[in-house]
């Protein structure tokens, strides 16, 4: 039987950033067995020693700390348990300490606080959640971008994703015939960026199905039938073409990576 390897995250705020690093990686060794357990806010060295007092198991500790008296304590327990431990942020901090001399502050959570952006992201959540599907004129203008596309190509997560990046993302379904709205176009006019979502006949075909059975109506042809859904992609990239926009295929990516696709593209628009 293969070894389990227990893998520890130290973080001194959420976590997040070395979750996902960690996530990332073990996504890489698909073979290996490991158990990941994860402590946020070590933040005193009091807690910081009773953690590490139970490591002599550990294989590695990964953590994103900046109190050298903590960084201290975790790399004094790794000489002294046998397991490896790993600052995150450390080479990227001496990085940016080597571009003028500048100190890094020490205080955890720095990239937490309620400054503008925080206030920003906390909006464009609130514009996502409260607008799913809104499309009034005013709705549409205030938007960063219009996420447009037939049913089940992932707009409304996408678009709450792309909130908790700052980015005021609009919900614009393409519905079977019926016109495209007015406000759409005018929107389109007035130059708010716009980006299409399309997916694959099968991929639409199975997440509708699914739909249908959570909703009890599995029998509804239209909606999840593969030539309706042939004709609909085909009316979406006439639209698409017609109006110049960019379109993602997102049959295979995760909300995620459209999310970062999204925001290529609008980077480039504004250069």
């Amino acid at each position: 039987m293969s070894k389990t390897y227990q893998i520890i995250l130290l973080s001194d705020a959420t976590g997040e950033t070395v979750t996902a690093a960690a996530d990332a990686v073990a996504s890489q060794f698909v073979e290996m067995s490991v158990e990941i357990t994860m402590y946020p806010f070590v933040r005193t060295t009091e807690r910081a020693k009773s953690l590490v007092s139970g490591f002599s198991c550990v294989d590695l500790v990964i953590y994103t700390i900046v109190n050298a008296e903590i960084t201290n304590l975790i790399e004094a327990a790794s000489a002294n348990h046998g397991f490896k431990a790993i600052s995150l942020l450390e080479p990227v901090m001496n990085a940016f300490e080597g571009l003028d001399g500048c100190l890094p502050t020490g205080q955890p959570g720095k990239q937490y606080r309620v400054d503008k952006d925080y206030l920003e992201r906390v909006s464009a959540i609130d514009f996502a959640i409260s607008h799913d599907d809104g499309l009034s004129a005013e709705h549409l203008r205030q938007a960063d971008v219009l996420l447009i596309g037939v049913s089940r190509t992932s707009k409304t997560p996408t678009c709450i994703y792309l909130a908790y990046q700052g980015i005021r993302a609009a919900n614009v379904p393409l519905v079977p015939d019926q016109d495209i709205p007015v406000s759409v176009t005018d929107a389109l006019a007035d130059g708010v960026p716009a980006i299409g979502l399309i997916a694959s006949v099968t991929r639409l075909s199975q997440v509708r199905q699914h739909r249908l059975k959570a909703l009890g109506n599995p029998k509804s042809v239209a909606y999840a039938g593969t030539k309706d859904i042939q004709n609909e992609l085909t009316s979406a990239r006439l639209f698409f073409e017609k109006h110049g926009l960019p379109v993602i295929d997102v049959t295979r990516r995760s909300i995620e990576e459209t999310a970062a696709a999204i925001r290529g593209i609008l980077s480039e628009k504004k250069t």
